[in-house]
């Protein structure tokens, strides 16, 4: 089917833990594109002066012809009141989706570094390059009833798709076909069969504890970053991914396998919760969507007293699940329309279009304009480095792969693609009829030529892309010099040499 990213048998057993373990990577890695995106589509710190007086002209639009009109002075009011809840939710919302962004990454890491813990022919290294859904919409390989994911804006249809990416519990929506690969109906679910596995299948003998992994030790990964932090109405800093919430698992046997495991489902839906109850103890999770999968915003606003505790997945109660996050946003958004729409007596007044960039849904580089496509094939280069880069630490240990991770993904993520990613998103061209388009980095698999390496091409890209457009600089092309050179494994075995 169009978009699943690859097709495997029903159950998870000794016989395809390896394959099983590879779709699990590409679970999460086909969440990150669509995370990063729609992170980008935020105006973290719009204008504050210039919005307010875009509200007050758009909320004086909505009065005309009605008799019983808001007052100026009333309509100044609220959108003064307004323009400053944007700039703390605007903020708040970029993230916590960031937030989510990052964990992904970890979970992916932590599934990998179980993948290449297990011994032949439970494991082995895994295939992180060129994993990004090519078909867009795309689906999650397996998920019963399968849904379109999309590289959209944000807006409460990309949440939603969100929410049911994350659902704690199963639902029923008839959107595309399911496919033929391991099904499930919540990626926790589908965690717990491998968990099955290997508590019931393995021994701890068939893992190998001292091949190269992303050990926690190392400073590899950071709760939080620039990105995932916001501030809050009083200008105090706030910080999403907590410090318990967990982090890296050095995969030695069964029981870290497991704890790795674990930690992916809490932290995407939350901390199963005991509840005590007449019939005894129940595992409690999140309940916010109905059987039919449409969302149900608490009474009790997400996060505020009187949450349900498995909505958060630490200990101390500071972080809140996957889950939890978007639908905080999700149901802010729906809060505020409501009580907007209300005020004014209307029926299409959306305040999130203050600060969130009319991006195209799905775009290809292809069918960008040749400057922009110049820009767009460094931007996807760079992001297709990173999968390179993590692919190549589960080859090598020690120094190497210190370099390799600080000096290169952590580089990458956070100075170049975020950087360009950002520049781009909301930039706008005139097409061939004359009618403006918005533009957006379209986070696509860079296919890279294996002649040679992946980082000289990327230089030539940007010489390319310098040629065209400001966007990038000289500052930048000495930041991709500065990159450790990871060849492309074909690369490798054609010219037999090894890691850097």
């Amino acid at each position: 089917m169009n978009g699943l990213l690859f097709q495997l048998p029903k159950t998870v057993t000794k016989s395809n833990l390896k394959q099983a373990m590879q779709q699990a990577i590409e679970i999460e890695i086909a969440t990150i594109p669509v995370y990063l995106y729609t992170y980008y589509s935020i105006n973290r710190v719009p204008n504050q002066s210039d919005i307010e007086a875009q509200i007050l002209t758009d909320m004086k639009a909505t009065q005309k012809g009605k008799k019983n009109k808001k007052t100026d002075a009333e309509l100044q009011q609220a959108a003064a009141k307004l323009a400053l809840e944007i700039m703390v939710f605007a903020n708040k919302a970029g993230g916590l989706i960031m937030s989510v962004a990052v964990e992904e990454m970890l979970h992916m890491s932590l599934s990998s570094n179980i993948k290449n813990a297990l011994k032949p022919p439970y494991g082995g290294i895994p295939d992180l390059v060129g994993k990004t859904p090519k078909v867009w919409p795309a689906y999650l390989p397996g998920h019963v009833p399968a849904f379109e994911i999309n590289r959209g804006k944000l807006s409460l249809e990309q949440l939603h798709a969100f929410l049911l990416i994350e659902s704690p519990l199963p639902f029923n929506v008839d959107e595309a076909e399911k496919g033929n690969a391991i099904e499930y109906t919540t990626i926790g679910e589908y965690y717990d069969l491998i968990i099955s596995c290997i508590k019931n299948e393995l021994k701890d003998s068939d893992f190998n504890g001292d091949a190269p992994q992303l050990l926690p030790e190392k400073g590899y990964y950071a709760q939080n970053n620039i990105d995932t932090i916001y501030y809050d109405e009083n200008h105090k800093p706030q910080f999403p991914n907590a410090d318990d919430s967990g982090g890296l698992v050095h995969v030695k046997g069964k029981n870290s396998a497991i704890h790795a495991m674990n930690e992916i489902i809490e932290q995407g839906e939350g901390a199963k919760t005991p509840l005590e109850t007449p019939f005894g103890k129940l595992e409690i999770i999140g309940d916010h969507l109905t059987p039919e999968g449409k969302v149900v915003c608490p009474i009790i606003p997400v996060g505020e007293k009187g949450t349900n505790p498995g909505d958060y997945d630490d200990k101390n109660k500071k972080e809140l699940s996957h889950f939890d996050k978007f639908l905080e946003v999700y149901c802010t958004i729906e809060r505020k329309n409501h009580e907007l729409q209300t005020f004014l007596n209307t029926k299409d007044f959306d305040f999130t279009k203050y600060f969130v960039k009319d991006l195209p849904k799905n775009p290809s580089t292809s069918n960008y304009p040749q400057a922009i496509q110049d820009v767009s094939n460094l931007t996807n280069a760079i992001y297709t480095y990173i999968f390179i880069m993590a692919e190549a630490c589960y080859k090598t240990d020690g120094h190497k792969q210190y370099e390799i991770f600080m000096f290169g993904i952590h580089k990458s993520m956070i100075w170049l693609l975020d950087n360009l990613c950002g520049t781009m998103s909301g930039l706008n061209y005139t097409d061939s009829s004359g009618e403006q388009q918005t533009v957006a980095a379209t986070l696509e698999d860079y296919d890279f030529d294996p002649s040679s390496s992946p980082k000289s091409q990327i230089i030539n890209l940007a010489g390319i892309a310098m040629a065209s457009s400001p966007i990038v600089s000289e500052t930048l092309l000495s930041r991709i010099k500065d990159l450790p050179d990871v060849p492309l494994e074909a690369y490798l075995v054609e010219n037999n040499k090894g890691i850097l």
